[in-house]
């Protein structure tokens, strides 16, 4: 079985883009990714895109070259970016070809998603009645998380206030502007305990990944990383769930608890060798519960690691360097990729002022999309 290297990286930047389609985003991602590796369009054998608004991701070929290269579109909710690279990673892994392309892209309408609940399984009365509401269900979940753990809400403001800082750094970032905790303490509460200010935004954006056999590496990039595992999980019986009109008595952990032991298990790592790491915050509350469904603290240690600035660029474990979700917002499609193309600025040593000190050599990322999904990588030199 092959090792599969990244190659090259391209971010079309997050934000609100006008007239400019989606498809249009995915064609610059491209075209920044393949400037990155230093290759051209006709050496791509294969590619696997994802988006949440677009059902033909494949059109982007129309912009970028007609080579005829088979391209399949893939759709997973917020782990859509994730499920790209997975396929991507194993049609080289598989010897079936010697270099790829994950690409997702998106452009959302503002405010929250809006959807049939008939399309999930779900009655009628569960959206007529208001619970089919974005907000309103990570609330729920961040409410039960603090008050069985022992997090305060100024935690929570905390991990907000971070993201905001960091993407002040990044000049891809949707929010750049940084944010203190007492503004987002004192924002509009949305669903308690989350206010205005601790969730992202769905917005616009796209975002490109090159992968090749490892062995291969070298005729484009003399700075390869390697994607050591990628492992996707749906819930299993009892585990919570965002989309759930009911809840088991006998509960069961998430499925990111899965998807990140299997990726631990795959890359031979564990959750101590990693430098730095991208988890999902679509919520400040996510960000806290994620640091420890992906094996990086005990339930409860967030506080104390939080105060003491453990996530910040420069602390012990540095989460969401580029701002993460508050601060990007969330195109579905581009999301997981972004991620990624975060880790790989950071372990070449490239992010510049949000750069992590000491030659990071180890990177993870994970999304969580709803109805239950869940997906882990693990990335290294």
């Amino acid at each position: 079985m092959n090792d599969v290297a990244i190659i090259g990286v391209g971010l079309h930047p997050f934000g609100r883009f006008g007239t400019k389609s989606a498809i249009e985003m995915a064609a610059d991602a491209i075209q920044l990714a393949l400037a990155d590796a230093g290759a051209q369009w006709k050496d791509i054998q294969f590619g696997i895109g994802g988006s949440y608004e677009v059902d033909n991701t494949d059109a982007v070929t129309r912009l970028v070259g007609l080579t005829g290269i088979p391209f399949t579109n893939v759709f997973n909710a917020c782990a859509t970016s994730a499920s790209a690279i997975e396929q991507t990673a194993d049609g080289i892994r598989s010897g079936k070809y010697d270099i790829g392309i994950a690409v997702g892209t998106d452009k959302h309408p503002r405010g929250a998603f809006t959807a049939d609940p008939a399309m999930l399984g779900l009655p009628a009365w569960y959206a007529e009645n208001g619970q089919f509401v974005t907000t309103q269900f990570f609330g729920i979940k961040a409410s039960r998380y603090i008050r069985d753990h022992g997090i305060s809400v100024e935690t929570l403001a905390k991990v907000a206030a971070k993201n905001y800082r960091n993407g002040g750094l990044n000049p891809k970032a949707f929010r750049r502007k940084p944010i203190s905790e007492e503004e987002i303490l004192g924002a509009q509460m949305l669903n308690w305990p989350l206010t205005h200010y601790m969730f992202c935004a769905p917005d616009e954006g796209a975002a490109a990944v090159i992968m090749c056999r490892a062995d291969i590496a070298h005729r484009f990039t003399g700075s390869p990383v390697f994607l050591r595992s990628t492992a996707i999980r749906t819930r299993t019986y009892g585990a919570y769930e965002v989309h759930a009109t009911w809840a088991a008595i006998d509960e069961d952990v998430s499925p990111t608890v899965y998807a990140s032991k299997a990726a631990y298990e795959m890359a031979g790592i564990g959750p101590e060798d990693v430098d730095v790491m991208q988890l999902q915050d679509t919520d400040a509350g996510a960000e806290v519960i994620h640091m420890a469904e992906n094996g990086f603290c005990a339930d409860g240690d967030q506080e104390k690691l939080i105060a003491e600035g453990a996530t910040e660029i420069g602390g012990s474990m540095p989460v969401n360097t580029d701002g993460g979700l508050i601060a990007n917002g969330e195109p579905i499609g581009a999301s997981g990729i972004r991620q990624v193309h975060e880790l790989v600025l950071q372990l070449r040593g490239q992010a510049g002022d949000r750069q992590v000190p000491g030659n990071p050599r180890v990177g993870y990322a994970q999304v969580y999309g709803a109805p239950g999904t869940a997906a882990a990588s693990i990335l290294s030199l």
